[in-house]
This record gives structure tokens, C-alpha cells and sequence, in this order.
């Protein structure tokens, strides 16, 4: 192939479809897509192999004499200097666009996880799910969006999807065809290969912000309004016990983080999760990881365990990443017996939902036990219930606060004390995209601030009563009183 037909294909490959910006790089169309073959596959595979040979076991010493702090750009300028060398070396033509991107290419390759390595650096992009190794697609700003990315081949996702996965002491093969890992930063990550995965692996990343959301960015957002943030800040400081429901993909994990940022510094706080993804600052915080069993079935540590055993470790506050199993009425058990404020997230689309979905979980721990009294356990426990959702236009948006109270016949009863309803007027209008209105106050005094008193968080009542702007900021968020230390 000319070296002007290998320009034209580079340009075909890595042209948006849309005018350059931000927004639309790495985006293409399908039809577009289908045309794309890489000429530089062969070279690319050489080099890469090349300086494995030459500089893999340098930086391998390096890594394991400087440790975990080691960053990528320490090892970058050996890897660029190497690439260079071994094009000098080959003598193929190459304009500098050409050599530029093979650097970049083989560097992302080696050091970060090759293909997907740039959408990995972008910040604006939240989630990279990779098909299989010719089809890639990013979320972005809620939107989800077909890339031009591509992987050499199966071999060579395969070849990530190990490198990602044997960081945290993980490992994927086909006796074990499906695991969930985090990288450095938190992001959360799932694979899945062949034979479960039959057109060729399949990978997951959902990306976690290097620097955690605070509430002001909550309320920046819209996605809860200042008041409310002030409600939540004073009910986390007043260790009640808190759900946060929500589907796939509203932000749970994201909520869970920003509320736990308001538990005293004081207190002894435990998480317990599949992938370690949560981002305290507190420094009193014990992080827990479940395990999976190994080539033979043994060894698997699931979060009921850990649950378990944070029992015996003198929680004050104690963090599940999410309730999916057994280990819910654990969780319910240690909510009832001493460990106040303690939370977690669960799948469900309303608050009365997540009630539900909580004595299903419990069932299939085995517990032999009537309905009646596992919701009495769950009304017993449970204080409070946010509820997260994700709209159609990509925007998140907390749409119930609701108290979780006392049994009434065989039911529960819940009550709503911040609510976002359809903005109606908003919406005959155009003025709004969310199709939610502001989250605003029922007027209901809640039944929970005598506990809140009990551990020094008083609200006066003329707070519920105020019915002012939810939109305004002045005065209405991080005045909460802390909670006094045992």
C-alpha cells in the first residue's frame, strides 16, 4: 500500500462525522465504521512486541521497586523513546501524523488499556462499554454514543481485559469466564468472555470522578435542591439508617458517597463491596472487598461474610455498596442492633418498590420466617429512603426523600417529605428538559427527629413549614448541627 493510501485510510479512520469538537470526537457512524481497516496492524504488532522485550522488564523492576505510587508518566518518555528507536530501526515510511499516533497507540497499549485508553483520560466520558473488539460505544453526558475505537483483535482485548482484571488479583480464563474488578482510580469494571460471551468478549467500564462530587455539585446539577441537601446532611450527622434506591445507572453508588462525606470524622465508618469503588475522606475508614472462589470453588468471601464480620469489628457506621442478596437481612440485623446511620444502596424505582425488593432479598437468605415479621424488621430498621432516578435526558435527578414508618396492618407506611413532581407548567412551556420539577417539601413533619435530637441534631419545626424558593442557595445548606461523640 502507497503511502498516500495509508494517509487517506488514517484520515478515514480517525475523522469525525460531525464538525471537530469535543463533543463529537471519536464518534462515528456505522456505515462509516464498516469501511475502516488499519494499515498498520503488522507494524503496530511488531513494535508492540519489540519493546515489551526491550523495556518491559525495566519498567516491571521499576514498578515493583517504587510501588503502587508510580504513576504512567513516570515510565511514558522510556516507552516513546524505545517506539522511536525501533521505526528508525524498520525504516518504514511514515509521515509524523503516522509516527505521532504508533507512539501514542503502543504507549496507551503498554502502559493503560490501548484502544480505550483515551475515553478512559476524558472526563466528560462516564462509561465505556466495549461490544466486542471492533465495536466500541462511550456514554456521555447521559448519551450514548458509537465510536470509532477498535481493537487489533479478540486476542487483543482479550490481552486488556487480563491486564485490568490481574491488578486487583483477579483472573478471567474459561473455567472462569466473567469477573468484576475496579481500575486504580475506582472506575467499576466488568468482563465477560467466550464461551458465556458468544460474538467475543465483552467489556464494562463505568467510570468514577478522580476528584469525588461534594453536595454543592449535587444542588450545581439540580439534582436535589439546597434545602434538601441541608435535610440529608442533618439526617446522615443524626445517624439515621439510610437506603438509596434507585435502577441501573441513576447514580446510587455517586449518592451513597456524597451522604457518607457527612459522617462525623469521629466515628469508625466500614465499607463492604464487590469492587471497592467508594471514595471516603474520612481517615477512620475500613474498606472491605468480597472475593470470589477460586479454579476449584473454594475460598469465595461473599459481602454476607463481610457483613458479618464487620460486626465484630466495632463499627459506629457501617456501609454496604449495595444489598443484591443474602447479606440484606445481615444488613437489617446490624440497622436494628446498635449500628445507626448505617447505609447502603438497592435496585428499585420507587420508595414503596425498594420495600418490596428488601423482603425479597431477605427471602432468599432462607430465613423461615412470615412476611409480617420481616417487614416489621425492615420498618424497624430503615429511617430513610432516597430515591435516585435517570431521566430520558440523561440527567439525574433524586425524586423522593421519603420516611420509612410503622406498621399499619400488614403494610408499611411511607411517607414523602421531599418530592419532585412533573413541572407542568415547565412543561406546556418548554422551559424545562428534565421533565421534573424542583424537588420541593411536603409540609409533613417527619416522625425521626426525636432521634435526631437523641444524637445532637436538632430541626426546628418552622424548617418543614417554610415553603421559599428551592432554588435558592442563600442559608439553606451546611448549617446542620453535628453529631455530639459518644
Amino acid at each position: 500500500m502507497s503511502l498516500t493510501s495509508r494517509l487517506q485510510s488514517l484520515n478515514v479512520e480517525h475523522a469525525p462525522t460531525g464538525p471537530v469538537s469535543q463533543g463529537n470526537v471519536g464518534a462515528v457512524q456505522q456505515e462509516d465504521r464498516d469501511e475502516i481497516n488499519d494499515p498498520f496492524v503488522e507494524l503496530k504488532t511488531k513494535i508492540h512486541k519489540e519493546v515489551i522485550q526491550s523495556v518491559g522488564p525495566a519498567l516491571f523492576r521499576a514498578e515493583r521497586a517504587e510501588g503502587a505510587a508510580t504513576g504512567r508518566d513516570d515510565h511514558t518518555a522510556a516507552v516513546h523513546e524505545a517506539v522511536n528507536q525501533i521505526i528508525l530501526d524498520d525504516a518504514t515510511p511514515l509521515t509524523r501524523q503516522e509516527r505521532q499516533q504508533l507512539i501514542q497507540e503502543i504507549t496507551d497499549d503498554i502502559l493503560g488499556y490501548g484502544p480505550i485508553d483515551p475515553f478512559l483520560r476524558d472526563e466528560t466520558v462516564t462509561e465505556v462499554m466495549v461490544n466486542d473488539h471492533r465495536t466500541v460505544y462511550i456514554e456521555r453526558k447521559g448519551k450514548i454514543t458509537l465510536t470509532n475505537a477498535r481493537f487489533v483483535d479478540e486476542q487483543h482485548l482479550e490481552r486488556i481485559i487480563d491486564k485490568i482484571v490481574s491488578q486487583i488479583g483477579r483472573r478471567i480464563d474459561e473455567s472462569s469466564p466473567m469477573v468484576d474488578a475496579r481500575l486504580p482510580d475506582g472506575s467499576r469494571v466488568n468482563a465477560i468472555i467466550p464461551p458465556l460471551a458468544v460474538r467475543g468478549s465483552a467489556l464494562t467500564i463505568r467510570k468514577f470522578r478522580k476528584d469525588p462530587l461534594k453536595m454543592e455539585d449535587l444542588i450545581k446539577y439540580g439534582t436535589l435542591s439546597p434545602k434538601a441537601a441541608q435535610f440529608l446532611e442533618m439526617c446522615v450527622k443524626g445517624a439515621l439508617n439510610v437506603v438509596i434506591s434507585g435502577g441501573t445507572g441513576s447514580g446510587k453508588t455517586t449518592t451513597l458517597n456524597v451522604l457518607s462525606s457527612s459522617i462525623p470524622e469521629e466515628e469508625r465508618i466500614i465499607t463492604v463491596e464487590d469492587a471497592a469503588e467508594l471514595q471516603l475522606k474520612q481517615e477512620h475508614v475500613i474498606t472491605l472487598e468480597s472475593r470470589p472462589a477460586n479454579i476449584e470453588g473454594k475460598g469465595q468471601v461473599s459481602i454476607r461474610d463481610l457483613v458479618r464480620n464487620t460486626l465484630r469489628m466495632r463499627p459506629d457506621r457501617i456501609v454496604v455498596g449495595e444489598c443484591r442478596g443474602p447479606e440484606t437481612v445481615d444488613m437489617l440485623q446490624a440497622m436494628n442492633t446498635g449500628h445507626d446511620g448505617s447505609m447502603t444502596t438497592i435496585h428499585a424505582n420507587n420508595p414503596r418498590e425498594a420495600l418490596s425488593r428488601v423482603e425479597t432479598l431477605v427471602l432468599t437468605a432462607g430465613v423461615d420466617l412470615p412476611l409480617r415479621a420481616i417487614r416489621e424488621q425492615a420498618a424497624g430498621a430503615i429511617d430513610l429512603i432516597v430515591q435516585v432516578s435517570r431521566l430520558v435526558d440523561g440527567s439525574r435527578r433524586i425524586t423522593h426523600i421519603t420516611e420509612v414508618g410503622k406498621m399499619e396492618g400488614e403494610t408499611i407506611t411511607l411517607q414523602d417529605i421531599f418530592i419532585a413532581k412533573p413541572d407542568e407548567d415547565g412543561a406546556q412551556s418548554g422551559a424545562t428538559s428534565r421533565l421534573l420539577g424542583h424537588l420541593q417539601m411536603t409540609g409533613i413533619k417527619p416522625g425521626f427527629l426525636d432521634k435526631l435530637a437523641q444524637n445532637g441534631v436538632t430541626i426546628p419545626i418552622s424548617f418543614f413549614a417554610s415553603d421559599e424558593d428551592p432554588r435558592s442557595t442563600s442559608g439553606t445548606f451546611g448549617s446542620g448541627a453535628p453529631r455530639k461523640s459518644a
